[in-house]
């Protein structure tokens, strides 16, 4: 999937300085880290160095040309914060040492978000739509039980129900506890936590820190834990450690700790994507992918591509579901990852009838706020859409009639032509019944 940005304003390229220099090494940082990150609730951690541009590891180098290149081609669709700049016109996300120079390392730490096994691949009732997985998920405040269900009222032991949670305040929470605990243990350093907010491309520098390889659905997979991972950095002054720092006759850290491409011959990801947004291994075009439609794009949906969205309402798993890496890939057991059952294959019907204030109720601190009502509500229609049911017709035709949400309105009247189109090609296809006096 592409991991939708959190909002802005936590620490970001504002906090830019250029001023700071590199910490020595401190002895026992990958020790450090490992322990922290494991008391903070991370299921994977690493270090990786932050070499200058043009003198880091192959895959380093390769990534900041492919990157420009991609930017160009306009495969970033409208992700205007992708293609930021600096002042000498080098793409922010191209290094972290543009964006920072100061940096020297970068603390890279997953956390599984695997928290059930149902999948939008899979059969599932007449009418659901599918919301992706990374946002299925909340947590439990057992001691908040004002305005719960009479059900949990009139039973004391019943467990509170899950509030929403967003793995952006969830993960940068505890990065900002081993922030703190490292210069409370290393001394003073410059540093920057960021999830999904900052100019640094995550999961290439989780592939420098051994968490794993890059799937050729663009993901990071680890051969025990699988892609369902959420990624989360501290970027810091401090030198990294001797395993991983460059060596004197100007050569690069040893490699052996990084994952082997594990992908062999396979593409059921490249094969499965409806949009055909993986135009090659490893390469991923936002302007056809699923997840960037439903959740990234404002406006309408190209009328091309919405009907290989299906029921996808927000986001899109299929290039994970299919991958043989995730057959295995154990669940999530971190209660402010947890699984909140309404969200996995929802009615569409039930989300039609959602007004503003039901949205907040749902998904105020959700991933799902980045959509907006609006956007999950064309996302809906064009899911009824492709539904070929006609019950949604009612629904489709006053949405179609309210001129006060335009992009909702084209979104409907074009589902209410697919599903006429559907019922009179079955119509079509249906014979005739025989006479009963034919002979």
């Amino acid at each position: 999937m592409i991991e939708p940005p959190a909002p802005r304003g936590q620490r970001g390229i504002e906090s830019m300085e250029t001023s700071r220099t590199a910490v020595p090494q401190r002895e026992g940082v990958e020790e450090t880290v490992a322990r922290l990150a494991r008391e903070a609730g991370f299921s994977l951690s690493g270090i990786a160095a932050v070499p200058e541009p043009g003198e880091g590891p192959a895959a380093l180098e390769g990534f900041a040309v492919r990157f420009s290149e991609w930017v160009e081609e306009g495969c970033a669709a409208e992700m205007e914060y992708l293609k930021r700049r600096d002042e000498e016109n080098r793409l922010l996300r191209s290094s972290l040492r543009v964006a920072f120079p100061w940096a020297r390392s970068v603390i890279v730490c997953a956390a599984n978000y695997n928290a059930g096994r149902a999948q939008s691949i899979d059969p599932s009732s007449e009418g659901s739509g599918w919301i992706s997985r990374y946002a299925w998920t909340g947590y439990r405040k057992e001691e908040e039980r004002g305005g719960l269900p009479d059900s949990h009222k009139t039973d004391p032991a019943a467990p509170a129900p899950l509030q929403p949670s967003d793995y952006h305040t969830v993960l940068l929470a505890r990065l900002k506890r081993m922030e703190l605990a490292l210069q409370e243990s290393m001394g003073p350093f410059e540093s920057r936590s960021y999830v999904d907010t900052g100019p640094v491309a995550e999961r290439v520098y989780a592939r420098q820190a051994g968490l794993g390889w890059t799937g050729k659905n663009t993901c990071l997979i680890n051969q025990e834990m699988g892609s369902w991972l959420f990624l989360g950095v501290i970027v810091t002054a401090l030198e990294p450690p001797p395993s991983r720092a460059p060596v004197p006759n100007g050569g690069w850290f040893d490699q052996n700790h990084l994952a082997p491409d594990r992908c062999g011959s396979c593409t059921r990801c490249i094969d499965a994507c409806p949009t055909g947004a993986l135009v090659a291994p490893r390469q991923l075009d936002a302007r056809l992918c699923i997840s960037y439609l439903t959740i990234e794009k404002r406006g309408g949906i190209p009328e091309p591509l919405r009907a290989q969205i299906g029921r996808q309402v927000f986001g899109c798993d299929i290039c994970q579901e299919v991958c043989p890496w995730n057959r295995k890939a154990p669940l999530s057991t971190d209660p402010e990852l947890a699984l909140r059952e309404e969200l996995v294959n929802p009615a569409l019907e039930w989300l039609a009838e959602l007004d503003a204030e039901g949205f907040r109720r749902l998904f105020k601190y959700s991933p799902l706020s980045r959509t907006k009502l609006r956007g999950l509500l064309r996302n809906v229609a064009i899911a009824m859409g492709n539904s070929g049911l006609r019950r949604y017709l009612p629904r489709l035709e006053k949405w179609a009639a309210d001129d006060s949400d335009p992009v909702l309105a084209e979104a409907a009247q074009w589902a209410i032509g697919r599903l006429r189109e559907a019922s009179e090609t079955i119509t079509e296809l249906t014979p005739e019944p025989a006479s009963p006096h034919a002979s």
